[in-house]
Order: structure tokens, then sequence, then C-alpha cells
């Protein structure tokens, strides 16, 4: 096995606000494995907030290439990498592998039904009201908006994009971003514009804040939920929890969390860091066994790979032509 990687700088159309930070593209690591015979790709972004860079994670896979050079698989890696942008880029790039060694698209390697187009949300970035409006009217075929929300103009904000598109499901994103006092003062607003589901509200290490309150809204898990493991400390906090590969690690963990979480009780959620199409297709195959779906990171792209994934109708399709085909 020869593995090859490489950091990639995909550019944004424009720059994407959340609390705290500005995103302006994508600078991803996108790993290969080469047999002699087949090859197989994947695509890791990292996580930001845990100081991840494109540097650590080449770093990291580094260290693992007489492992994955060995012929290392997939239940190995589990163990050779801890969760984050390395091991999802390298994990991913197996199941690539192995869909093509066993002349059997991943989804089937994973015990899935055939992938059919999911309704995904479109992102609508922290910004001025009339921004936000704005930008929630550009996504024309969307069916599913979710609002990336900062400490400032909240409701202003959140009653201007539910103004512009009254006809989408709203989800908002706080980004660890608010208050217990601050979500309790902002609720009167977010059930009135029918907001169905709120991201992350609280910064790390306050989940305990949610229990006992009663929201009325479904609140989900994101940062404070980054494997497996976490699981069971969200019980009783949060109604559902968000998966993102570059946080757990890749498809083979992100697989085993929305199993687990369905079986205590969540309802799950699958998202995605920044990233090209091919950090997408992995990821909508757990998106098959989720209650929502953020997928649309490539939308924020100037240009994207070919056989990109697809939007269409609110939903998003990503081809085996791009990743896990045979």
């Amino acid at each position: 096995m020869k593995l090859a990687v490489r950091v990639e700088k995909w550019p944004y159309v424009t720059p994407f606000h959340i609390t705290d930070y500005v995103f302006t593209g994508a600078e991803v690591v996108v790993v290969t494995l080469d047999d002699g015979d087949l090859i197989g790709r994947g695509e890791g972004d990292g996580v930001y907030y845990r100081g991840e860079t494109p540097e650590s994670m080449v770093h990291d896979i580094e260290s693992v290439r007489g492992a994955i050079e060995d012929g290392a698989n997939r239940e190995a890696l589990q163990s050779l990498l801890p969760a984050g942008g390395a091991r999802n880029a390298l994990d991913c790039a197996l199941w690539d592998l192995d869909a093509k060694r066993a002349g059997k698209p991943a989804w089937q390697l994973a015990g899935l039904p055939a992938p059919r187009p999911i309704l995904t949300t479109f992102t609508v970035g922290a910004g001025t009201p009339e921004e936000m409006a704005q930008a929630a009217k550009a996504y024309v075929g969307a069916r599913a908006i979710k609002v990336k929300l900062t400490p400032d103009n909240t409701a202003e904000c959140i009653r201007a994009v539910r103004a512009a598109r009254p006809d989408v499901w709203l989800g908002v994103d706080a980004n660890r971003g608010f208050t217990r006092a601050s979500l309790e003062s902002l609720l009167p607003v977010l059930r009135e514009a029918d907001v169905s589901l709120i991201e992350q509200p609280f910064a790390l290490g306050h989940d305990s804040d949610l229990e006992g309150f009663q929201c009325g809204i479904p609140v989900a898990a994101d940062e404070s939920l980054q494997t497996s493991a976490d699981l069971k400390a969200m019980v009783g906090r949060y109604d559902a929890i968000n998966i993102k590969l570059d946080k757990c690690g890749g498809l083979t963990e992100g697989l085993e969390m929305a199993r687990e979480a369905r079986k205590l009780g969540f309802k799950v959620m699958v998202g995605c860091m920044s990233g090209t199409s091919l950090a997408m297709a992995p990821a909508f195959l757990v998106g098959q066994l989720c209650d929502f779906v953020d997928l649309d990171a490539p939308n924020f792209l100037a240009r994207d790979r070919a056989h990109a994934a697809l939007y269409a109708n609110g939903e998003v399709f990503c081809s085996e032509a791009l990743w896990g085909g045979v």
C-alpha cells in the first residue's frame, strides 16, 4: 500500500461568519491510498476549536504511515489515531478503497439501503438582519435553513430571516454563544418564528445548565459531543446530537454513533465542517440514518470537485462516481 497526503485550499465565494470566527475558505487534507491496482480517497478538514490545523493533521497521518502502508484496516485505525480530521481522512480513504476491492459500493459495506436524496439545511452566516434575510432569500430552492446566531441583534436576525422565508423549516445554531438567561429571554422570539431546533446554545462545560430547562424546542449537542464516548453524558440534557466526521474521526465511528444514539433515544443529525463534496459523500451515508441533515458546505465554495454533490429541490445527493463506488 502506498499512502499520499496533501493539503488543498478551496476558497469561498464570500467570507462566512459564526460566533467569534470567520471562514474565508476550506483548507483540507486529502489522503490517497494506492494498492497498485485501486485507489481510495478521503478528505479531512479538522476541528478548528480543538486547535487542529492542516499541518497538525498531516503530522498525525505521517505518524501512522508505516502501519497504514503495512495494511492496517479500518478497525485497527480506530486505535492508531484519536478522533479528529486526520483519522477521518484516513478512515474515509480506507472505506473508498475497501468498496473498490469488494466490488460493492460503500453503502452496501455499511449495511445501508441504497442511498436516497435527503433534505439538507442551507446555512445563513451571522450578519446584520438585512444581510441574513438576503442570504435566506438567495437559497431559492431551500426547504430547510439553519441560521448562525451571535449574541448581537439576535431577535432581529431571527425575525428578518423568518419574514424573508416563511416557507422553510428553520433551525438556529448559537455555536456556544448564549447563556441560560439569554436563551430564556429569546425563547418567545424563537417560538414566534416557529424555530424547530436549537443547536449548541451554551459554552463547553455548561451542558448541565440544560437540566430542567423547559425549552419546548428540541436542543442539539454539537461541540459538547465529539464521539460515541460522550453520548451518555448528553442524556437528560439534549434532545438530539450532531455527528460530524471530522469530530468523531471518520465514517466508521459516525455510523456507530448514529446507531448508538438511536438506542439512547436521541434524534440524530449529521453535519460538517468546511470541505468539498469529497468530505460530504461519506457523511451523506450517515445522513441516511438521520432526522436532520446539514451538508451544505460545498455551496460556499468558488469551485468544487468533479462529480460534485448534487443540490436540487432542497435535497443533497452524492454520487458513487465521486467516492465509495466500485
